[in-house]
Order: structure tokens, then sequence, then C-alpha cells
């Protein structure tokens, strides 16, 4: 029986991309989402992976999710992190609700999911967790106190959790994506998407494919040897 991998914030965008990559490389995969119920129902349709839905950022809503995804497809061996939110705005304008919904949701998420799937992991002695980071969890950016604090949240919590898992065959890394060619992209002004580009050594953004081909190396036996990592797909625009 193939591995069961979820994919949170798997029906659109860089999630979309992961789960297609995912299933061609045999797994059996789950996607996970929020709000959208006729994209989640068009995504399954059209690729025939099974969707899930429930609140990453609500503790109990992971728990009960993951188990019952466990019930009726199997043992969760791969988690991928990547449901994220932005709520942008500079810090004297940016509400507590701005600030809490973006940690709830983008760090919260890996917290609740890892919690949920962790203790199996370990009992099975195998399982990968992928968790999407950002550029700017690495650089910071200005307008974004809220999204680079949990992004760069979410680069330390992979460290902490590689050193649990690692003697339980448990690998955990994370993806540092630049800018890729999404919607959430797609919603930047056109004068400073330019300027973003600009600022990328290889001329383009990134495509969501791109960033599915690193998680699917972090999710194959070939990638037991790796743990703890955080791999930058950013087009060169910060190297450090």
């Amino acid at each position: 029986m193939s591995r069961v991998a979820v994919v949170t914030g798997g029906t659109r965008g860089i999630g979309r991309a992961i789960c297609r990559r995912l299933k061609d490389d045999g797994f059996t995969v789950v996607a996970n989402y929020g709000g959208n119920d006729d994209a989640a129902k068009a995504f399954s349709d059209e690729t025939g992976i099974a969707v899930y839905k429930w609140d990453v950022g609500d503790h109990e809503a992971c728990l009960d999710g993951c188990a019952k995804v466990e019930s009726e497809v199997g043992p969760i061996e791969v988690v991928v992190n990547n449901a994220g939110i932005t709520r942008d705005g500079v810090l004297h304008k940016m509400s507590f609700d701005d600030w809490n919904e973006v940690m709830r949701i983008n760090l919260g998420g890996c917290f609740n999911m890892a919690k949920a799937t962790f203790p199996g992991m370990r009992e099975r002695k195998w399982g990968r967790i992928v968790n999407i980071g950002s550029i700017n969890g690495q650089a910071g950016q200005y307008g974004q106190v809220n999204y680079a604090a949990a992004k760069s949240g979410i680069h330390g919590f992979t460290k902490a959790l590689a050193q649990e898992g690692a003697r339980s065959g448990i690998t955990v890394n994370a993806i540092a994506p630049g800018y890729i060619d999404t919607d959430m992209v797609a919603a930047v002004p056109e004068p400073v998407l330019e300027k973003i580009v600009a600022k990328i050594p290889v001329g383009r953004l990134g495509q969501a494919e791109e960033i599915a081909r690193g998680v699917a190396f972090l999710c194959s036996e070939d990638a037991g040897f790796v743990t703890g990592s955080t791999m930058s797909i950013n087009g060169g625009q910060h190297m450090y």
C-alpha cells in the first residue's frame, strides 16, 4: 500500500502542485482545505485526489481531521504544512486580529498538524514532515511583521522538531520559496511586482511545480539523511 500524504492548503497554488507531484510519485494524497468548497470539489474532480475540510489553526479540528483521514484512508506518514494566509500592513496600522490570525494559521497549523501525526510516525519509525516557510521569513519584508514572524518561526520549529524525530526515522525539513507565480503573488500591484522581479537574479517568478519538486525529494526515501534543513528555492534572490 502506498504511503498516505496530507497536504494542507492543498487545492490551490503551491499546494495544488505539491499534491499532483506527490500523486505522480506514488503517494496516496489527501488535500486539506479551509474554505473554498467549489474550488476543492473542482480540484478533486480533476485530479481524483480526496479533499478534507478543516481549519489548520484549530487544534481540535486538526486532531479530528487527521483521525478521520487515518480511519478512511490509512496512517498518515507524510505531512506537508503548506496552508498559509497574509494580512499585510505596517505595524502601526496592523490590528491584533491581523497579527493573531496569521500566527494562528501559518505557524499554529504546523504545531497542530505535527501533534496530530507525529506520535503515529514515531510508533511506525518512519515519517516525513515538510513545512513551507518563505524568503520573507529569512530576510524580512516591509509591511509583513506578522507573516515574516510566522514563517521565521516555521524555520525554527523545523530545526527543533527534526532533533526530536531523528532517532525515530522521521525527517523534518522546510522549504523557503521566493516569489512564485500564484494567485497570492498575482494580487501584488504590477509596479511593485516589476520591482520584485528585477531583484531576482534569474529574472523571473518561480513556478509552483518547482517548489513541488523540492517537496517531492524531501518526502522520498532518498532524503533519509536530510533533516532540520531549509531548502531555499528563490531564484537567487536571497542567499545566505
